[in-house]
Formats: C-alpha cells, structure tokens, sequence
C-alpha cells in the first residue's frame, strides 16, 4: 500500500524565509523542510528490497512531463498537468511516481510539485510493459502550503524530475534526478501597427509590450530590458508569418520600431522566451495599406 510523502521534521532544518518567502506570507513551521520522496516515502519501506542483481530493477524507457511540453503558470489559475513513465519487468509495473523538486540538495529542495493522486494509473501494454499517468498541479503564489506552490519568482526555470517505479514482485527503480523540466511564468505580448489605414511606402509604427507573470504580487509585470523579440508580417494573401526584424525590450517590457507598408496584411511580435519565461506571440494586428 502506498504511503503519501509527508515533509520531513528536522531538527534544524533550513527555514523558508531564507528561500525568500515573503514576510507577508510567513510559512507555518510544519512546513520548514522539502524534502523529495524517496521510493520508500511513495511504495513503503518494505518495497525497497535488497540483493537484487540490477537486471531485477525495472527499466524505465521513457518520462514524459505535460506532453513534454514546458510548464507555463499564470498568476492566479493552477496548471494542472499530466506525467507519465512507462517501464518495464518481468512481473509486470504495479505502480509508478513522479515529482518536480527545484534546487541541489534533495533533502532541502527549494520547491516540490507533487502528484493530484495517491496511486497511479498504469495502463499494461504488454504483460512486462506498462504506461503510468499521473496529474501535477502547480500553483501560483503562497496559498498556505508550500507543496505545489510556486511561491517565489526565482522558482521558474529548471526542475529535476523525480521519478519511481514498483514491479510487481517489489523491486524498484528510484532516480531522483532523472532529468530536468521547465516550469515558467507564462508570458503575453500585445501589438499595435499605426497609423491604420495608411498609404503604401509610408512609415508604420510598431508598438506593443513583453510582460511575465509575477508569482510574488499576482500580477503581471514588464520583463526586463534587454529581451529579444521578432516583428513578423503576413501579407492578407497568405497564411504565414516571415521575420520581418529583431528588436529588444525596452523598460517596462515596450516594444517599438518602424516599417514601411507595403501591402495589406498583419503585423505581430514573436517571444521564444528564455529559461524562466515561456514563450508568447502577440495576435496579428490588420493595417490597410491604400
């Protein structure tokens, strides 16, 4: 039977305040440590079985987190997303784990996303193959549970991905730090092509801003200066967008620049976001061009 990871009480253990929770969102001291589960946290003690050649570990063929997708989170609305692990033995999977754990030391993790469900849903593609799914949900801000809270802007980025596997006969695979996945503050770009209509040859104005999700305040904020951003046309006629120039954020996130009008069609930014910023692309704004 599965025993749900608990966080770990410890005698000293690193305090949130120094993981930059703010004062305003003082952290209860049940709460003080993150620690990523270990396979007997998820399966119990007695699934960790000893003297086993490595041939008798389940063989993990692949993990997938949100479709392999990066995480993106907003600033009020939880993302709920789905992981899965498929593996193999020759018992057969009887069940599976995956959590995210952000920073270096497992036993005192910045952050921990961990699975909706207590057991996961495995699906047998053959007798010694099986797929399991299980759903994360991440949530912005400090809600009053540090687990699954994204409480902290320097929380975005590179997450380790913790995965275990239950055989059938009680032999496991355990690796917590199978690979990284991206967990961001979701991005959104506007845009606006001026003056609207004008004439062929004449000077558009481009403007529009680059804000990023601030899991701190709520709300959304300009990016930084500096940030690299592409204008994109598509003529009325086609169903493509081309490069048309690369610019950089300005403060506050503004974006400006000038083209001349050519033909008919729909002027728009494109972000392919950086480490801790997902991607965004900006709806196509029309100008008819007399």
């Amino acid at each position: 039977m599965r025993i749900r990871p608990i966080v770990a009480a410890v005698t000293g253990a690193l305090a949130l305040s120094a993981l930059a929770v703010p004062a305003a969102q003082a952290v209860s001291t049940d709460d003080t440590t993150l620690r990523a589960s270990t396979a007997a946290d998820v399966f119990g003690a007695a699934s960790g079985r000893s003297g086993f050649s490595a041939a008798a570990v389940p063989t993990v063929t692949s993990v997938s987190v949100n479709g392999n997708k990066n995480v993106a989170v907003g600033t009020t609305t939880p993302k709920s997303f789905t992981v899965s692990v498929t593996a193999t033995h020759t018992s057969g999977i009887a069940d599976a784990f995956i959590e995210l754990w952000n920073g270096t030391d497992p036993e005192a993790a910045n952050g921990i996303l961990r699975s909706d469900q207590e057991v996961a849903t495995c699906t047998a593609v053959t007798t010694t193959k099986s797929t399991c799914k299980l759903t994360i949900t991440a949530r912005p801000g400090y809600d009053g549970e540090v687990i699954g809270s994204l409480y902290d802007n320097a929380l975005a980025g590179n997450w380790n991905v913790n995965v275990a596997v239950l055989a059938n006969d009680g032999n496991v695979f355990s690796d917590l730090t199978y690979k990284t996945h991206k967990v961001q503050r979701l991005s959104k770009l506007t845009v606006n092509a001026a003056p609207e209509p004008v004439k062929k040859g004449a000077t558009l104005t481009v403007t529009g801003k680059l804000t990023r999700a601030d899991w701190e305040t709520g709300k959304y904020a300009g990016i930084p200066s500096g940030q690299s951003v592409a204008l994109q046309f598509r003529k009325a006629s086609s169903s493509t967008y081309a490069n048309v120039k690369g610019i950089k954020t300005t403060s506050g996130g503004a974006l400006k620049t000038t083209v001349k009008a050519a033909s008919d069609g729909y002027h728009r930014f494109n972000y392919t976001g950086i480490t801790s910023t997902a991607a965004s692309v900006a709806t196509g704004d029309y100008v008819d061009v007399k």
